[in-house]
């Protein structure tokens, strides 16, 4: 069996797609930066970078299957070229990459926040939706990189995209967005919270909905892999049941999250340190990012669990690795 590449191991969607190819007796092979560790993963490991052609071919080298999972996944960064160099540039040079070795699929990784969503109501594949419509530089860099990938699906690479939604579970390293909800639930950190909502999805989920993408996916379309449309009020409940914690009974007007975003991230272009409540994190939470993944049930035989185990995950595992 041939080698499958699997970009961004060491993250969180990433480190559980590359689990499950061992799992199923894949030899993976994860593309790693010098600073990066793959963590209690049985993999072959590969330094490289999206931005650095050449080592993107020895990565691709020998592979039947490539899971481009990586991204540089920040909704605020001080440069934001970095964020188009690394997820545009770098999925461009990933697939020519893929391109030029022939491999059999190749497995885009991008966003829900690339659906469209009506307002007030539930987003598909099917919804029409503009570049000018994604807030922020991390949503329109992916945005302008599932172009690249669909475009070279055009010309005949075999590419299949998966829209992941907010995952959950353990192993979420970084942590991401969505479990730093989590933490600073765990850490009471969290004394208000705003009107939004979220789709919520299992990351083993997640994982199994990018191997079932690769064995039925169509070339060139687009599949959300989604579980639960919650209301971040839900969300918050669903932890105080599992931690015996009190959720946050104040909801915050949106325009005071909106001023609280304008100073951190302002502050945060004068000191170059991140900040707590980042602007574009505020935009985004205005619109419910309610999302329906009947395409992939349908086509891929896609089964999401419920949030609730993966939630549990979550907490048992921020709390044994010293997170709080």
């Amino acid at each position: 069996m041939k080698p499958t590449l699997v970009t961004g191991a060491s993250g969180f969607i990433g480190w559980h797609v590359a689990r499950l190819l061992g799992e199923k007796g894949h030899k993976v092979r994860a593309l790693v930066r010098p600073s990066s560790r793959l963590r209690e993963l049985d993999a072959e490991p590969v330094v490289g970078d999206l931005r650095d052609p050449p080592s993107l071919e020895r990565a691709v080298a020998g592979c039947g299957l490539v899971f481009h999972v990586a991204a540089d996944y920040r909704l605020w960064a001080r440069d934001s070229a970095e964020l188009y160099q690394s997820n545009v540039e770098g999925t461009r040079n990933l697939m020519e990459a893929a391109r030029k070795q022939g491999v059999d699929r190749v497995v885009y990784t991008s966003t829900v926040g690339c659906i469209g969503v009506p307002p007030g109501g539930v987003g598909d594949e099917n919804q029409p939706v503009r570049l000018e419509e994604m807030s922020g530089a991390y949503k329109r860099s992916k945005f302008l990189a599932e172009k690249v990938a669909l475009e070279f699906a055009e010309n005949g690479l075999p590419v299949v995209i998966v829209n992941p939604t907010a995952p959950v579970g353990d192993h979420d390293v970084k942590p991401t967005p969505t479990g730093k909800i989590i933490l600073d639930f765990l850490k009471g950190g969290m004394p208000a919270f705003i009107d939004t909502g979220l789709n919520l999805v299992d990351v083993h989920d997640t994982a199994r909905g990018h191997w079932l993408a690769c064995e039925r996916g169509e070339t060139g379309a687009r599949y959300i892999l989604g579980g639960e449309n919650l209301s971040l009020a839900a969300i918050l409940g669903k932890l105080a049941q599992i931690t015996g914690r009190a959720a946050p009974s104040i909801k915050l007007p949106y325009w005071v999250a909106y001023a609280a975003g304008l100073a951190t991230t302002g502050w945060a272009r004068l000191t170059g340190t991140p900040p707590l409540a980042p602007l574009e994190a505020v935009r985004m939470a205005r619109k419910h990012m309610f999302v329906s993944s009947e395409k992939a049930k349908r086509e891929l035989g896609y089964q999401p669990s419920s949030v609730d185990g993966a939630l549990r995950r979550a907490v048992e595992w921020f709390q044994a690795n010293g997170y709080c």
